[in-house]
């Protein structure tokens, strides 16, 4: 190479050196401070588009497990209300069972009767007032096959849609939540008063109409037995889907987790920096960017050279 001093071509060699070493230095840097090998689109285009539609589903699957959480947090209190309408129904057939012996005069049945009415009535303000965030599970409004669902407007009607997946297709992201109606009206006991009743021209057709409506005749009475054991089998139905549909969500919330701990580890390998293998770059490019400011230095002094040879 020729010693010319218009043009310093060795310096111009290690400054671009420099430039690539320090430069990559720059990239191990900001990997290694962010934890994350695909920091830009141009550390990786393809794998950081990758990255972002798993990380959309990571996200989505985290707030699906976050709602059949809160499903089930709904099927809880709604069971816990019904436990409590299993035991009134329990002590309105005990009351039922007691008026229907002939050991008590009318005026008695009467009173017994009074006290029937009242646990129908607690029946009936429990399933209406049995609610989760603003939402009446008991009073009839989440009834209903799921075609009876309806999302168009600001409140939906109809059975309750759980929505779980990242997508919206009916075999796999969602599945309805009905909930039968648990009034007394509903359950076919109580609201009819024993008074009146008995005031009236009642027959055995009239009774069996009003069975379960009231106790305040023998007949009344015993046949409320049956109703009563139809309105607890009638609870118990709902009971035994809401329990089904808990097992089921929790089977959702396992597979959802495994999805999502899945779909982290695979966004992670794209994603996140390997530190043992971008320390090792690190020093790398931070030795070859010592060495290159070092004979850039020596090399800006070389044509130093040429001034021995003029001034010699």
């Amino acid at each position: 190479m020729s010693l010319v001093i218009n043009h310093n071509l060795m310096a111009m060699n290690a400054a671009r050196n420099l430039q690539q070493s320090y430069g990559a230095l720059a990239t191990s840097t900001r990997r290694l401070s962010s934890g994350l090998r695909v920091g830009t689109a141009a550390d990786d285009a393809a794998g950081l588009a990758i990255r972002e539609l798993m990380r959309a589903d990571i996200k989505s699957m985290n707030q699906g497990i976050r709602n059949a959480n809160d499903a089930i947090s709904m099927i809880q209190v709604t069971d816990g209300a019904l436990q409590v309408i299993d035991e009134k129904l329990i002590r309105l057939k005990e009351l039922a069972m007691q008026a229907s012996t002939g050991t008590y005069s009318s005026d008695q049945r009467l009173m017994i009767d009074s006290e029937y009415q009242a646990m129908c009535s607690e029946i009936t303000r429990i399933a209406s007032a049995t609610d989760f965030n603003g939402i009446h599970m008991l009073n009839g409004h989440l009834s209903g096959d799921p075609t009876t669902h309806n999302g168009n407007g600001i409140d939906s009607m109809g059975a309750l849609k759980i929505h779980f997946g990242s997508g919206n297709d009916s075999a796999e992201d969602y599945y309805y939540v009905s909930m039968g109606n648990s009034t007394a009206s509903a359950l076919g006991i109580g609201h009819l008063a024993g008074a009146k009743f008995a005031a009236g021209s009642a027959n055995s057709g009239m009774a069996a109409d009003n069975a379960g409506k009231s106790i305040s005749t023998q007949e009344l009475a015993q046949q409320t037995l049956a109703a009563i054991n139809n309105a607890i089998i009638s609870k118990d139905k709902i009971r035994a889907s809401l329990g089904a549909l808990q097992n089921r969500l929790q089977n959702t919330i396992t597979n959802l987790s495994i999805q999502a701990e899945n779909m982290q580890a695979s966004e992670s390998r794209i994603s996140d920096v390997d530190v043992a293998q971008e320390m090792t770059e690190f020093t790398r490019q931070q030795i070859l960017s010592q060495s290159a400011v070092a004979m850039l230095a020596q090399a800006n002094s070389l044509p130093r050279m040429a001034m021995q040879l003029i001034s010699g």
